[in-house]
């Protein structure tokens, strides 16, 4: 399974010709280091409706013809904009042949902002994902505060490879982050969603070293990236 970090939140999964995306925030988005016509997948998953992660989920899914897995009320929208969809709740599994993913919670909020309109659409829970490819699982934490249940998460999953937000104002900041990977217990952790925007600009290296002085192993991993688990 190789992975490719698009910076933010935005995180792509390709194993053996296929491949999915989580949260395409590309256009805007300074960090990134590909442009959505350069990005081909199969699937679109998204945490929440938040601009910074709904990205160019349409234009990249009608382009592709992917289809996109939210929670219901999101795809149910989505759908409504003729894009294949395929919706999904909290605690809920779907094995889509080649991989499969589980809905998680996380807390937080979730609406489409039509800034043209003044007006914003109700789009649902926020979640993250536990894709399982083969037997590899990566976690993608998606947008959240702090919760006690990320500890029962880590100890009812064998995680290879965990996502986790360090930002902080709109997410965990290094300190929540860290007491999250501890329960998480990914065998890898990597910190997403800093330094897009001035007031989420963390000193995410030192955050490394604090994961591996409680003999977690942490990588910081540049926009662009491609590694393999």
């Amino acid at each position: 399974m190789k992975i490719t970090y698009h910076g933010h939140s935005c995180v792509q999964i390709t194993h053996e010709g296929q491949s999915l995306i989580i949260d395409p925030f590309l256009t805007g988005n300074s960090l990134a280091a590909v442009k959505p016509e350069e990005i081909s997948v199969q699937y679109i998953l998204l945490t929440h409706a938040h601009g910074d992660h709904f990205g160019d989920t349409i234009t990249i899914a009608k382009r592709c013809g992917a289809t996109v897995v939210a929670i219901h009320e999101l795809a149910t929208y989505l759908s409504w904009q003729g894009l294949n969809t395929h919706g999904m709740n909290i605690g809920g599994s779907f094995s889509f042949g080649w991989f499969t993913a589980k809905m998680t919670q996380a807390f937080h909020s979730s609406g489409l902002v039509l800034d043209e309109e003044q007006r914003i659409v109700y789009a649902g829970m926020p979640a993250g994902f536990l894709v399982t490819v083969g037997d590899k699982t990566v976690y993608h934490v998606g947008d959240t505060g702090l919760f006690s249940d990320l500890k029962m998460i880590g100890e009812r999953n064998k995680i290879d490879v965990a996502f986790v937000p360090m930002g902080d104002n709109y997410t965990m900041g290094p300190d929540d982050a860290l007491q999250a990977s501890e329960w998480i217990g990914a065998k890898l952790t990597i910190p997403v969603h800093y330094d897009t925007f001035p007031v989420i600009q963390q000193d995410v290296e030192t955050f490394v070293n604090r994961l591996e002085e409680k003999k977690m192993r942490g990588r910081v991993v540049k926009p662009g990236e491609v590694f393999e688990i």
